[in-house]
């Protein structure tokens, strides 16, 4: 994968960006992607605000959205219960994945109001989507989660059920509409507000890192609710190197890939299977098979960090673009 060349501050890591850059709806010249909101002060409660009102916001619209996804249930007669999906009927499941996906606009409108930071530096420290590295990341990354998934499901073959056809094809049509809209919105909250929030309350661009990886990882397992210890060594691989390739390649495109190619082809090929989706999603201590099927994508996931430093070895992290103002004002001899 071709990752864009970094453009470098001359006096990149030595310095924080200033405040004034922070709140002029400006993004600092030269510095890290999770750099991008620190400043001369740590504003540690400006940034407890902005995770709480992430995580808040992410949960509000969630409860939102199933009482309305049951109102609609009952209105159209949709059995709560079915074979197949459980509990979790086409509308609740288009509605989960739909407040999920709508962090991205909401983690956009937080750093605007609390940092004056532009919304679209989130995609990238050229505040743009770079769909040219998200398109080379998913002929890569897709096609290993395709194969694994085959694997997986000849060596661990999950319980088959009887489905209601209807259920069956609406949750496939749901699934490959909003389940890439879901992960995304993730990664807009986590690998980008987040990972940038908590990165703000280091003094240098290491602490920050530390902070900002170990932030993340700490919400993104926490809003998963999980009671099976696999599942949360799985959402400790996956949000370190989800945050590492965020650093590495100064933008949220190649972690995006990951998670929307590792939960869309998991949902697809179980309802593919005619899976027991209700045996598939519990998170629960006892069920050990779930976890030890994190194991394949783990390393597929691994494998993604190790071939992304192994590009940006001789570079480094790709940081935010440097006028040209500023690349003379650093170049010219000191007296």
């Amino acid at each position: 994968m071709q990752i864009d060349g970094p453009q470098r501050a001359l006096d990149a890591g030595t310095s924080p960006p200033s405040d004034i850059a922070a709140r002029t709806n400006t993004v600092p010249a030269g510095v890290e992607y999770h750099r991008v909101l620190a400043g001369e002060k740590r504003q540690l409660g400006r940034g407890l605000l902005a995770i709480v009102l992430l995580v808040g916001g992410m949960w509000a619209m969630f409860l939102g959205f199933a009482v309305l996804a049951r109102w609609l249930d009952q209105t159209f007669g949709i059995p709560q219960s079915a074979s197949g999906r459980g509990l979790l009927t086409p509308a609740m499941h288009a509605f989960g994945l739909l407040a999920t996906g709508l962090i991205i606009p909401w983690s956009m409108f937080i750093q605007r109001w609390l940092y004056g930071v532009p919304g679209a530096s989130l995609h990238s420290v050229f505040s743009r989507f770079r769909l040219d590295l998200f398109t080379r990341a998913l002929f890569v990354i897709a096609p290993a989660f395709v194969c694994l998934n085959v694997v997986s499901n000849y060596i661990l073959p999950a319980e088959s059920t009887a489905w209601v056809q209807s259920d069956l094809l609406w949750m496939l049509a749901v699934t490959l509409l909003l389940m890439p809209l879901q992960a995304a919105g993730e990664e807009y909250g986590i690998r980008g507000l987040i990972f940038r929030v908590a990165g703000s309350w280091g003094r240098g661009p290491r602490s920050s890192l530390v902070l900002g990886i170990a932030v993340s990882t700490v919400v993104f397992a926490s809003i998963h609710l999980a009671g099976n210890p696999w599942l949360y060594l799985w959402y400790f691989i996956l949000a370190v190197s989800a945050a590492l390739i965020t650093w590495r390649t100064g933008g949220i495109e190649i972690a995006v890939v990951i998670h929307v190619a590792f939960n869309t082809l998991s949902f697809v090929f179980a309802i593919a299977m005619s899976s027991d989706l209700a045996g598939g999603l519990d998170r629960s201590v006892n069920n050990a098979a779930t976890g030890i099927s994190m194991i394949t994508p783990s390393l597929v996931v691994i494998a993604t960090v190790v071939a992304v430093w192994f590009r940006t070895r001789h570079t480094g992290p790709v940081t935010t673009p440097v006028i040209d103002s500023q690349r003379a004002e650093g170049s010219t001899p000191q007296s």
